[in-house]
């Protein structure tokens, strides 16, 4: 009851706020002191038990809520740490965290000009810019920030299917032939997730055989595209994938955008993993062929470390989204405003309320420069590249693909000795599949590193590590090593 706005509360309100800002401060120098720990891992009901975390009818002391946030922040991840490898966003940049901060302070909606003015002027410059680096002549296009990769595919979905068929939009499902999607075996489960979302089915998506690098086979999605129309149903969509979740693999954009052409398909590419390449021009020839999308997700809030959420979905035809969004909803869009109208992009989005995502990405930007972004994503690929010379011929390690990876997805088993001198049979599976699981537990109960691991069609769990901290350092991929070696020589 004592802060702003109360009665004279400007200086209970000063020194509540700079004790919250030195507590996150801490925070932050903690987070990238290596001799601190990743996570104070506790199990759900410990963690339920240990401290009272009910809502009650009667105020706290401003003492407690400091303490309430000291201790959620005691056992966040710290994933800013060096050694947290566990999702492909990592990392803690301080001009992005600086960004978050004034965004939250602003506290305002990306709907309109009129209430977001920089804000919204900012994500018109920032996403041309993006446009740009896809390749599209003069950044021409659209464009809009949303909360995930999953909601920027969901949109490519929504926006290729009311380009062939506008009348959905009123009509609804019924009014129109049933529908096919195609992606990868390999890509992400959002793909499908929109098909359900938007009421096209799980069944409509068609997943398209990958080579053993995890690349979707040309000839395949040819194949199948022809089987659909045979069937008589309408492809609308293919979605292929630069960087996959597992594997970081890139498919053959030039070949797809071929058959995309071939039988007027829309081309959407999910680059939310490894549309950061784009930065590179090391790495860029990687998404080659992205220019002839119609439209790309790419989520600076991966590769490019820009605190969650920031993900961008980037489509080549301009009004296309405002078209098959905007509902003209009078109380916010009023047509008769006294700036121009075209700056009001809210209602070219799916929600309503809008988070402003921009302004960390445009600001880390400013502060970075594209070269800064270049070197510190040509730094984790080359971390990447590290490790997978220094574990491809270890005694106790097997890759899961041939070849250097060509993301800083790095897939491998670790064999503990009591298997090495077995032969490949059904029982070796049965026990290497428990083997990363027991090696992540332990490792979480130390509390010393994160990295995160899974099974794959016929491949039993294996080890996946990501880099997309600017802050690792060899010496932390040697320390992985040795620390699976630690955790897992007994199994």
């Amino acid at each position: 009851p004592d802060l702003l706005p109360a009665c004279n509360g400007e200086i209970t309100t000063m020194s509540f706020l700079q004790d919250v800002v030195d507590i996150l401060l801490q925070y932050v120098v903690k987070s990238f002191d290596r001799s601190t720990k990743v996570i104070d891992f506790h199990y759900p009901n410990e963690l339920l038990q240990e401290y009272n975390w009910e809502l009650a009818d009667q105020p706290q002391t401003l003492e407690e809520i400091l303490l309430n946030c000291r201790t959620t922040l005691k056992y966040a991840i710290k994933t800013g740490h060096p050694r947290y490898f566990n999702q492909l966003s990592t990392g803690l940049d301080m001009v992005g965290l600086a960004a978050d901060w004034l965004t939250s302070a602003a506290n305002t909606n990306m709907f309109t000009y009129e209430i977001a003015p920089v804000f919204v002027l900012l994500e018109y410059v920032t996403l041309r810019k993006m446009r740009e680096m896809v390749g599209w002549p003069g950044g021409c296009g659209d464009g809009i920030f949303s909360p995930g990769g999953a909601i920027s595919n969901m949109y490519a979905m929504l926006i290729a299917r009311f380009k062939m068929f506008p009348e959905v939009k009123e009509k609804g499902m019924a009014a129109i032939p049933r529908l096919v999607a195609f992606t990868s075996e390999h890509s992400h489960f959002s793909v499908k997730k929109g098909a359900a979302a938007l009421g096209i089915g799980t069944d409509s998506v068609i997943l398209i055989r990958c080579d053993e690098r995890g690349k979707m086979i040309p000839s395949d999605l040819e194949r199948r595209i022809l089987e659909a129309k045979q069937k008589g149903f309408v492809p609308f969509l293919v979605s292929a994938t630069a960087g996959t979740t597992v594997y970081g693999a890139f498919d053959p954009l030039i070949a797809i955008a071929d058959i995309c052409k071939k039988y007027k398909i829309w081309m959407h590419v999910d680059g939310a993993w490894g549309g950061g390449l784009l930065m590179s021009r090391k790495h860029k020839w990687k998404l080659n062929g992205v220019e002839r999308a119609n439209s790309v997700t790419w989520n600076p809030h991966k590769m490019m470390g820009v605190p969650l959420q920031c993900s961008a979905l980037l489509v080549r035809e301009e009004g296309l989204m405002q078209s098959c969004n905007q509902m003209h909803a009078s109380y916010l869009f009023q047509q008769d405003k006294h700036y121009d109208l075209s700056y009001d992009t809210g209602d070219k989005a799916l929600q309503c309320g809008r988070h402003v995502d921009v302004f960390k990405l445009w600001l880390m930007w400013r502060a970075k420069g594209t070269t800064g972004f270049e070197a510190q994503i040509d730094k984790c690929l080359e971390l990447a590249e590290y490790l997978y010379n220094k574990i491809k011929n270890r005694e106790g390690y097997e890759m899961v693909f041939d070849g250097k990876p060509q993301h800083t997805n790095v897939c491998f088993w670790y064999i503990p000795p009591s298997l090495r001198s077995m032969e490949h049979n059904e029982e070796r599976m049965g026990r290497l599949m428990k083997v990363a699981p027991v090696i992540k537990a332990r490792m979480m109960e130390y509390g010393t590193t994160m990295v995160s691991y899974q099974p794959l069609g016929d491949k039993v769990n294996f080890f996946r590590m990501v880099i997309s901290n600017p802050a690792a350092t060899h010496q932390d991929i040697d320390f992985l090593i040795d620390e699976i070696e630690r955790l897992g020589q007994d199994l």
